[in-house]
């Protein structure tokens, strides 16, 4: 069994093999670039621990994983658009460094790079793999266009908004689990198991990006604190801070998050504290990641076998950056 870091590495080392074609260069290039502004590769590499709970990793295993890394970079160049995003990851985003229509196509190649890849499985399984990453690809875009929906919308509730973030963030890491698990030799069973253990990791590592946003240390995150503020985001700590104001508290708060007040993420975040929302948000994550540590020990498996993968959840959850 390998560690995180071990297998990070190992795909870095066969990612970094997939190449774009050279021409026409105004296509491939955008995609190399963001390729190449690196990023945490937690879905591809977990996608090969669970791999490894059952079999050793083999070709199919590194192709499902470029698929799913390819497919995570694509939604990624997509999303920057739609959220008009000046940076990713500290540099230009594609639409900003090249323009808009480029970085409309050259997600779009990236996307099918992503199916050549997976149509590269050369066992049984083939239309299990594409079953279960066509369907999460239907579910990331039907979140996403729930988040732009709720942009336009004053209140969104807590239940909303976690089954938007379940669709958009958390099924992806999901797929990643079983999908590993799938071609590992899993039983549907047990596969089944590591998907939900993967898709409440997901929720917990979303939320925790929430409370990080708001409650983390800049220093850490790297990030300015209070940035989701600043955008006006439905995040799980501004929807619980709607269902537990009063309405005098709710009309104070939108006019916060639709103001441009210098020192409004100063107010947010003390509304936030007055209503114990930093506590609240804590809880919610110790509930997510209690449900997928559970998850995780029920799945058929042997114990020293799942000691990374439990190593690398712990990890995602008690992370400040």
């Amino acid at each position: 069994m390998h560690s995180f870091q071990e297998l990070f590495e190992q795909f870095e080392a066969v990612f970094s093999q997939h190449h774009f074609p050279d021409s026409p260069k105004t296509l491939y290039e955008p995609c190399s670039y963001l390729l190449h502004l690196g990023g945490k590769r937690i879905r591809p590499v977990i996608c090969l621990m669970s791999h490894e709970l059952f079999a050793d990793l083999n070709k199919n295993a590194f192709d499902t994983a470029i698929a799913i890394e390819l497919f995570h970079n694509f939604t990624l160049m997509h999303d920057d658009i739609m959220d008009q995003a000046p940076l990713r990851r500290g540099k230009e985003t594609v639409h900003t460094k090249y323009n808009l229509a480029t970085a409309i196509l050259s997600g779009d190649v990236m996307n099918i790079y992503s199916y050549v890849h997976l149509n590269k499985v050369d066992n049984g399984l083939i239309h299990v793999v594409m079953d279960l990453f066509n369907q999460t690809a239907i579910q990331i875009c039907e979140g996403q266009q729930l988040d732009m929906d709720f942009e336009l919308r004053e209140y969104v509730s807590v239940e909303e908004y976690l089954q938007m973030i379940s669709l958009k963030t958390s099924v992806l890491l999901g797929a990643s689990v079983k999908l590993g698990a799938q071609l590992g030799g899993a039983s549907d069973g047990c596969a089944s198991l590591l998907y939900e253990f993967g898709k409440n990791l997901g929720l917990a590592f979303q939320l925790k990006d929430d409370y990080l946003d708001s409650f983390g240390d800049s220093k850490e995150t790297g990030k300015q604190i209070g940035g989701d503020i600043l955008s006006g985001k439905k995040t799980f700590l501004v929807c619980k801070a709607y269902e537990l104001s009063s309405d005098q508290e709710k009309e104070k708060l939108t006019t916060l998050l639709q103001s441009s007040d210098p020192n409004k993420i100063e107010q947010v975040l003390a509304i936030f504290k007055n209503l114990g929302i930093h506590n609240l948000a804590a809880k919610e994550i110790e509930h997510y990641s209690n449900i997928a540590f559970n998850l995780l020990e029920e799945a058929p498996v042997l114990s020293k076998r799942k000691k990374p993968l439990i190593e690398l959840t712990q990890h995602l959850l008690n992370r400040k950056n």
